[in-house]
């Protein structure tokens, strides 16, 4: 082999294995900034949590993404909670934002003849809404009423909400098994 030749494919060879080092910095470099704005996310979910939280057996980073989704993002307290805000903290009002933490998610707010929100919280099994992960998912996903099968949603905006991933479905789900129930255990 020349010399030209051998100098030729060690160029080649170098500026191959350098574009690879650079894809993979490059790479990582994204990935490592996911991974930053999710624990960011997670850390802000915990931050604005209206209510106190119940961790135990529960996965700790879906529940504070799941409370970053409901609260910073879907606005379902707008929905769920009746009223929304307590007295004199009503933000629409111009006052000082506190969510109605004794009503959260609790449901009872009325939309039109005969519908009304349900209550999110975790029933005596631990199942927000009474719902499975599975039940959950097929309501968000499909807008099909869990009580009602056959009967469209009509106050909640699934037709948006199925387009949530999978993973934040089911960080939703993780949130609202930690939020406090309104049934008795």
């Amino acid at each position: 082999m020349s010399r030209g030749r051998w100098v030729s494919g060690v160029l080649v060879v170098g500026v191959l294995a350098g574009s690879m080092f650079l894809f993979r910095t490059r790479s990582w470099g994204a990935g490592h900034a996911q991974v930053e704005d999710l624990q960011t996310r997670i850390a802000k979910g915990f931050a604005i949590a209206p209510v106190p939280l119940d961790l135990r057996g529960k996965d700790r980073d879906l529940v504070g993404l799941g409370s970053y989704i409901v609260n910073a993002q879907t606005a379902c307290n707008d929905c769920h909670t009746d009223p929304s805000y307590e007295a004199g903290h009503d933000p629409f009002r111009g006052e000082a934002e506190r969510v109605n933490a004794a009503g959260y998610l609790k449901g009872g707010k009325k939309a039109g003849e005969g519908i009304v929100s349900p209550d999110l919280t975790p029933d005596a099994q631990g199942r927000p809404g009474g719902l499975t992960l599975e039940q959950f998912a097929h309501a968000v996903g499909t807008g099909e009423d869990p009580g009602h099968p056959g009967r469209r949603l009509q106050m909640m905006p699934w037709p948006v909400y199925r387009l949530m991933t999978l993973d934040d479905q089911r960080a939703v789900y993780e949130y609202l098994k930690a939020i406090p129930s309104s049934h008795a255990h």
